[in-house]
């Protein structure tokens, strides 16, 4: 049986051998977000069926392909899509990805999604930068054997998401003229939207924000000691906020609608953050 190591080794080869660019940055670009692979220069487009042992995304709004080329002067690997528990995928095979990316020794990455918004101060089209996250979906990526050549048996969460980062897109956005707000996702299994008592629980635990993906990238991405930025985009209030019902739809609109701010924002934080990769030793495979 082939182990998740061997098996993301046999990716990340083929991937590089698709390009010719050495990618120095990773993105997950979620539900309604992956227009921003579509302005990448030099790009080459590889399906996820195409790539050795890759999940296939189910969902709607996402095209479901790896896109490698430069942004901003930075060679990237964005996924168009992801996969999540509530499409009948493990968790090992949710993060398998971000093993990928480990493999072809990608030492940063960006992590997007859309979310419900809790926080009151939020409105429809806000763009959140996370400061931390609370795991609810009930399971747990590194469940299981632990393999070293990934990371250690016990690792530590303090930093989740990498501080300097926050505070680069935070400054971008205010040259920008934007707001950028911060806060903390609840991730939950889904697929439902969330019922009003549930979002009441998640306001008084301490959530932001909520979504049913992202919490089990950040775990592997800092299990292999991955720095992290991640960044949501508030595509509806919450179950409860608001008067009415949520529905797919108004979260790929909005999606959409910010796609203008959430393009720039990226453009502006990714060479800062190929600087201090550049500048950080790196982990070769």
């Amino acid at each position: 049986m082939t182990d998740d190591f061997t098996k993301a080794e046999a990716a990340s080869r083929f991937l590089l051998s698709q390009t010719s660019l050495v990618p120095r940055i990773g993105l997950v670009l979620g539900s309604g977000l992956g227009g921003f692979a579509d302005e990448l220069s030099d790009a080459t487009r590889i399906p996820y069926t195409n790539i050795p042992f890759f999940p296939r995304s189910t969902a709607v709004g996402h095209a479901a392909q790896m896109v490698i080329g430069n942004a901003a002067g930075v060679p990237v690997a964005a996924m168009q899509g992801r996969v999540h528990l509530y499409e009948g995928y493990s968790a090992h095979e949710v993060t398998f990805p971000m093993r990928a990316f480990d493999c072809m020794n990608i030492r940063a990455v960006i992590l997007t999604n859309a979310a419900g918004g809790i926080n009151l101060e939020y409105k429809q089209g806000a763009l959140v930068v996370l400061t931390d996250h609370i795991n609810l979906q009930g399971h747990n990526p590194l469940i299981g054997p632990n393999d070293e050549r990934f990371g250690p048996r016990f690792p530590d969460m303090t930093q989740a998401y990498w501080k300097p980062y926050r505070e680069i897109a935070l400054a971008a956005a205010k040259r920008a003229g934007k707001t950028l707000y911060q806060g903390v996702y609840a991730g939950l299994l889904g697929p439902n939207y969330e019922t009003p008592a549930e979002i009441r629980y998640l306001r008084t635990i301490g959530a932001d924000l909520v979504g049913m993906s992202t919490v089990f990238e950040v775990i592997a991405a800092r299990h292999m000691g991955m720095k992290v930025l991640a960044i949501s985009c508030v595509t509806n209030m919450a179950a409860g906020i608001l008067d009415q019902v949520i529905n797919h739809e108004e979260v790929l609109e909005t999606g959409e609608r910010v796609k203008g701010d959430f393009v720039a924002l990226l453009r502006a934080v990714l060479p800062e953050m190929a600087k201090d990769v550049e500048e950080s030793p790196g982990a070769q495979h």
